[in-house]
């Protein structure tokens, strides 16, 4: 995962040319950019946009529209907490705000310690399980204010560890 002092321009530069005669280019390469860094980092909007004949501003439409793209380099690791309508049904808007006092943070924004972040997810198919988070790529149902906790607790404790 990059950081904001260590962009790979040239793999972004490399996904831009590979995508770039794709039809519709712009989310896919956009969705290319952060699965290698983890955002995308603003120093592609340039580089994106000369390759697809855009405006910056285009660029920058695109990525503010879809929440998914993080402009910002992520946590290292990212607790999403479901909002469908299951989940919403079984108490994940009071986990919502747990979650947000506790760790200090809103979505889409990262812990000080640049540790978890925060992010919304509209449905991981854990239906049975409401309300539901990930963490990283695991799937965890029937998360309580004090599960959750526990959780976090567990991740700072493995880094700790490390």
């Amino acid at each position: 995962m990059s950081t904001a002092s260590s962009i790979d321009l040239d793999a972004i530069q490399g996904i831009v040319r590979e995508k770039a005669s794709l039809p519709g280019a712009l989310l896919p390469i956009l969705h290319a950019i952060q699965g290698r860094t983890g955002w995308v980092p603003e120093e592609a909007v340039p580089l994106i946009a000369d390759a697809l004949n855009l405006s910056r501003a285009e660029v920058q439409g695109v990525l503010d529209f879809y929440h998914d793209f993080r402009r910002e380099p992520p946590g290292r690791h990212i607790v999403q907490i479901c909002r469908a309508e299951s989940c919403q049904a079984m108490g994940s808007q009071t986990l919502e705000a747990h979650a947000k006092a506790s760790l200090a943070v809103d979505f889409h924004q990262t812990t000080s310690d640049g540790a978890i972040s925060l992010e919304p997810v509209y449905c991981l198919g854990n239906c049975a399980c409401s309300p539901a988070i990930r963490i990283d790529d695991e799937v965890f149902g029937r998360v309580d204010s004090s599960r959750f906790d526990r959780l976090v607790d567990g991740l700072r404790a493995e880094e700790v560890s490390a």
